[in-house]
């Protein structure tokens, strides 16, 4: 096989897997949102239309199957008044939290298995015991992380999904 049919063929393969991955185009402002790619976006004008919701709103959503066999549906919505309007001061330190390449590390091994400081300590990269025992309350006291007992921490079921809403929205 010459080089020219490998990366044809390499081409291929990782276009179907793009969109796999991305299953539905965020869409830009300006973009025609009838498209059958927005259905999400149709239901919550459907859903604004009914409550006469003039200014709009936002909606996140997941059905989320985790490696541990936890699965997680949850939406959640707001006018855009009332968030326009809210104190979004109140928002920084759980945005703060989620800052730290070790936190989000920390997040992503929780979310895979690894639920105790020793399980997590054994990992490369995370620092010591007591450095990642700080990253831990820093989680737990902004709501993303709490403890399950026995010194096993979770993320709690209703932030599950926002979480990954966050990571989503990060995305470059």
């Amino acid at each position: 096989m010459d080089l020219e049919q490998r990366v044809a063929e390499l081409e291929l393969r990782l276009a179907a897997l793009e969109e796999r991955e991305a299953f539905s185009p965020a869409g830009r402002p300006g973009e025609d949102p009838g498209q059958e790619s927005f259905w999400a976006l149709k239901g919550l004008k459907e859903q604004l239309a009914g409550l006469g919701a003039d200014t709009g709103g936002v909606l996140f959503t997941g059905d989320v199957a985790l490696p541990t066999g936890e699965r997680y549906e949850w939406q959640f919505g707001l006018l855009a008044d009332v968030l326009l309007d809210r104190d979004w001061t109140a928002s920084a330190d759980a945005l703060a939290a989620l800052g730290h390449p070790v936190r989000l590390r920390l997040l992503r091994e929780i979310l895979g298995g690894r639920r105790t400081a020793a399980e997590l300590a054994e990992l490369d990269g995370l620092g010591t015991s007591g450095q990642i025992y700080h990253h831990l309350r820093q989680l737990s006291s902004a709501g993303w992380l709490h403890t399950t007992g026995r010194g096993r921490y979770a993320v709690p079921p209703a932030r599950t999904v926002p979480l990954l809403v966050a990571l989503t929205a990060a995305q470059p």
